[in-house]
């Protein structure tokens, strides 16, 4: 046997001897490298969308359907407001499945928020509340919500536009009915804005790259607000 032989046979048993050490180990294949990019945005939901429920309102016509945010381990919701509109019933399903009846504890048309308030059988991860006064134009956002009734969809994309007049953060990530009340997140997993709207001039219910956001210090004002009533 040549010496070039020898030399490729040695390093295919090398690389098949890693591949199994790595297969032991339970360590990442190949086909499941992330970029850097990429595994902050995976860390970021596994660590926030235990903290993002879906809401879901018996209505005269129907239901209505939203997104919340848990922001007190004890079973206090933050969504929005016109998600509740004409409420009958008000249940609440966690991520794992547990369902809930939800009660108002606060309610702010004006600036579309409201609390509910659940009781569930232990203490809950709570999201975390950013700064939306340091946003920019051009950041990389992540919305959670449950478009369509498809429970904790994540998208991305990033903040387009900011009007300061008539406090809205205006983003290209997805924002589609049933995301009304969820996050809008940075790259750190802070809530920075809470989804609110679509533009839809056509009438068409779908998202056409135009979503609406919330600051979330006007939520976090809303909250304080509502703790001193209550």
């Amino acid at each position: 046997m040549s010496k070039l032989k020898f030399y490729f046979r040695n390093v295919k048993s090398l690389i098949a001897a890693t591949m199994l050490i790595m297969v032991i180990n339970g360590q990442p294949s190949y086909a499941e490298n992330y970029t850097r990019d990429e595994l902050n945005t995976i860390n970021v939901y596994e660590d926030v969308s235990p903290s993002v429920v879906s809401v879901d309102v018996d209505i005269d016509d129907g239901v209505s359907s939203g997104t919340g945010c848990i922001i007190e381990a004890g079973g206090t919701i933050l969504t929005s407001s016109h998600v509740l509109e004409g409420h009958k019933k008000i249940k609440i399903t966690l991520p794992n499945g547990e369902k809930y009846d939800g009660q108002i504890i606060s309610d702010l048309s004006s600036g579309d928020f409201a609390l509910l308030k659940i009781k569930p059988k232990k203490n809950l991860p709570v999201i975390r509340l950013g700064d939306s006064s340091k946003i920019k134009v051009g950041q990389k956002v992540l919305a959670i919500g449950n478009p369509f009734g498809f429970n904790r969809t994540l998208t991305e994309g990033i903040i387009s536009r900011v009007d300061k007049v008539k406090n809205k953060i205006q983003t290209d990530a997805s924002i589609n009915p049933g995301c009304s009340g969820g996050p809008l997140l940075n790259t750190e997993g802070e809530v920075i804005g809470i989804n609110q709207s679509i533009y839809n001039p056509d009438n068409n219910k779908s998202n056409i790259g135009i979503g609406f956001a919330i600051p979330v210090n006007l939520a976090k004002n809303f909250i304080s607000e509502a703790k001193k009533s209550n």
